[in-house]
């Protein structure tokens, strides 16, 4: 098999989203047709050729301030992954550890982690089994960003940490097997116009709404990949930033895609991600 270094970028086809053109507010209602895995929704999506860098060997070029995401080595304590509450029981303090460790914040929760497992032809996506997603995106705007905090934190904190510097960060990273299958790409935030590229999406659950960022079509996006990347390895993933004055990147487009180098006979791909609220007290 192939060295994950020999190939330093990999052409693949991105699905990126067009606004509705009637200029309403976009919306996706979250629940799929269990047979169809169709969701109602008022907007398109269009596929463009991309190229996309191998950063294999350069992992210390970017990392969350400056691209919006950052490479790292940690072996997990926790191996299995079958079991949601032994995920939670384990899998989260080492997280939690590993993040502040990196990042340097006073406190971090984690509030969700979705495991993600190649199945072609399965359509059904309901939350014992999600599938890599292939479309350009981020997981929250500014605005569910502030809402996750209220949320998931008791209402005597909230309004206090709202006000601090607070980041939505995933950490995800392969688990089973090298990630050669349909690995994930992530843009560099330099190469992002925040304002142009980004559709705020509502998204529509049976109790609540949501919202998150389709990603626009623009050619001066750059985009990067690890290639073969293993269980040890992890890439921590900017969803959100309070400062928004442009001097750190704001958050990370990032999808799944089908690359063209994969090794023939690989093992589908199988990843978890979890989302965490990461909070400062000096910033």
């Amino acid at each position: 098999m192939a060295s994950p270094a020999d190939i330093s970028s990999t052409p693949a086809v991105l699905t990126y989203f067009i606004p509705p053109e009637n200029g309403e507010r976009a919306y996706q209602h979250i629940n799929a047709d269990p047979i169809t895995g169709e969701k109602l929704l008022n907007f398109t999506k269009v596929d463009h050729a991309v190229e996309i860098e191998n950063l294999r060997g350069k992992e210390d070029s970017v990392n969350l301030d400056s691209a919006g995401f950052q490479f790292g080595r940690h072996a997990p304590k926790h191996t299995s992954f079958e079991n949601d509450e032994e995920i939670k029981t384990e899998y989260y303090p080492e997280s939690i550890a590993l993040i502040k460790q990196l990042t340097g914040a006073s406190r971090v929760v984690l509030f969700d982690h979705t495991i993600r497992r190649h199945r072609p032809g399965q359509f059904d996506d309901s939350p014992q089994k999600r599938q890599p997603v292939s479309q350009a995106h981020v997981d929250q705007t500014p605005v569910s960003s502030v809402e996750r905090v209220h949320r998931h934190l008791p209402a005597s904190d909230a309004p206090g940490l709202v006000k601090k510097r607070f980041q939505i960060i995933n950490l995800w990273r392969p688990i089973s097997h090298v990630a050669w299958d349909w690995p994930l790409a992530l843009c560099d935030y330099r190469s992002v116009d925040p304002t142009k590229d980004t559709l705020p999406i509502a998204l529509v659950y049976p109790d609540r709404e949501g919202e998150t960022y389709g990603i626009t079509y623009n050619p001066n996006h750059k985009w990067k990949y690890l290639r073969g990347m293993t269980r040890e390895e992890f890439v921590l993933i900017k969803c959100f930033d309070s400062i928004q004055d442009g001097s750190v990147a704001q958050f990370t487009p990032h999808t799944a895609f089908k690359d063209p180098s994969t090794p023939e006979g690989s093992p589908l791909r199988e990843s978890i991600e979890l989302r965490a609220l990461v909070f400062y007290d000096n910033q």
